[in-house]
């Protein structure tokens, strides 16, 4: 993604879940996504989707059973 992509997922995160901590972060030879993280914590990954000249993203979320 687009350094300006990224910083607009950045803010979107910390303004929606009111918490300064998420940071949105560009993935190694990845340019359909980007990982975000709450601290040094790995939470997910945030994917882009271009369909019909529409503009998207899907947040993905494992939670592991011995996490719970």
């Amino acid at each position: 993604m687009k350094p300006d992509e990224l910083k607009k997922l950045d803010s979107y995160f910390k303004r929606t879940f009111r918490n300064m901590d998420l940071t949105v972060k560009a993935r190694p030879r990845k340019d359909d996504s980007a990982e975000l993280y709450i601290g040094e914590e790995f939470l997910g990954l945030i994917y882009k989707d271009e369909d019909e000249g529409e503009l998207s993203y899907n947040f993905s979320m494992a939670i592991l059973e011995m996490d719970l």
